[in-house]
């Protein structure tokens, strides 16, 4: 079968003809209907090098956002689980007997050090291809749902969807602003996800103007970026600052103008992670103000994002693309070129 395969650091994936896989037991095997490229497939072949934290031992298919059809059950692997329906996938796979994976937090696995890879695409063989595997636990029913335009939730919608539930507290109540920062896939779907969920007056801001225009599309507040970025975002509060704000890129700019942004007692979540830094001071920093990150988020996060999904509160925007194009995806995600989330389609139906 083809795959989109990263074959070592500093160097771009190749597609290639891979065997097709075995699903072991308590898994399944997915005919993969969509695979989502995603930035952080660009660090994996691009920024990481061999030993360093984070760094996932190559070779490996990529593709961590995936969905698809069952295609067979593994050993031991519920009849619940129907072959032939469509399904989305839960990527982090932690060590299943800790605390945090048994409340279904698999991101933030107590024994990740010692485990041999992350999440599918990240470690172990994703779904950048025609077939993969995938633990019977990991899957979420689409129903008649398009898998297709559904496989952004898996990491574009979890990841949004985590880091605001986390963050509702502070926007409960009127008069509230939220700031997102980065109106990429994640920063679109956030959007979607804060006027959803929340009263609050929504402040989007990015470099790109048609991106900014999407996000007026979706009920948001627009600013530009530039030198007076954070004071167009304290004038549209009266002055008062954000009360929430998620920072969707997390480079040194992007961190700045959040932290800037910031009412006292706001929550502030860098979950970008272009490797941006913040000096705290005393003096500078607005009081009781958070500052925290999140990653990912749970197996059950992904069933509310996949409900919010079929109400029609969150749609991705998708550009597909052929199996053969594949890394052309990765070539336009790359070049900044990519509005939305490019999902490759490796099975037609």
């Amino acid at each position: 079968m083809r795959a989109v395969v990263f074959e070592d650091y500093k160097q771009f994936p190749s597609l290639t003809e891979v065997p097709k896989p075995e699903p072991g037991p308590g898994e399944v095997l997915l005919r993969v209907a969509g695979a989502g490229a995603c930035h952080s497939d660009i660090s994996v072949y691009r920024v990481f090098e061999e030993g360093q934290p984070g760094a996932q031992k190559p070779p490996f298919v990529l593709g961590h956002e995936n969905a698809g059809w069952v295609e067979a059950l593994g050993p031991g692997v519920s009849e619940r689980v129907e072959v032939g329906a469509a399904y989305l996938v839960y990527g982090p796979i932690g060590c299943w007997h800790c605390r945090q994976c048994a409340q279904g937090v698999e991101t933030y696995c107590e024994n990740a050090a010692s485990l041999p890879y992350l999440a599918v695409g990240l470690g172990r063989d994703g779904g950048m291809a025609e077939y993969m595997t995938v633990p019977a636990r990991h899957l979420v029913p689409l129903g008649d749902a398009d898998p297709v335009a559904a496989a952004p939730l898996a990491d574009a919608g979890l990841t949004p969807y985590h880091a605001i539930k986390e963050a509702l507290p502070y926007l409960a109540g009127g008069g509230r602003y939220a700031l997102a920062i980065g109106l990429g896939g994640l920063g679109l779907i956030g959007v979607q996800i804060l006027r959803a969920l929340t009263g609050a007056t929504v402040i989007a801001t990015d470099v790109k103007e048609d991106a900014r225009a999407r996000a007026e599309a979706e009920g948001a507040i627009t600013v530009g970026a530039g030198e007076d970025q954070v004071e167009k975002i304290r004038a549209l509060t009266g002055g008062h600052g954000v009360d929430a704000a998620f920072d969707f890129v997390g480079a040194a700019p992007t961190v700045s103008a959040a932290a800037a942004s910031m009412a006292q007692g706001g929550r502030c979540t860098i979950v970008g992670i272009a490797g941006g830094t913040h000096e705290f001071s005393f003096f500078t920093n607005p009081y009781e103000t958070h500052m925290t990150n999140t990653y990912w988020g749970s197996v059950a996060e992904l069933w509310e994002v996949v409900e919010m999904y079929k109400a029609g509160q969150i749609r991705p925007d998708v550009e597909r693309f052929a199996m053969d194009d594949a890394l052309e995806a990765y070539r336009k995600l790359e070049a900044g070129e990519v509005n939305g989330r490019a999902v490759v389609t490796p099975n037609p139906s």
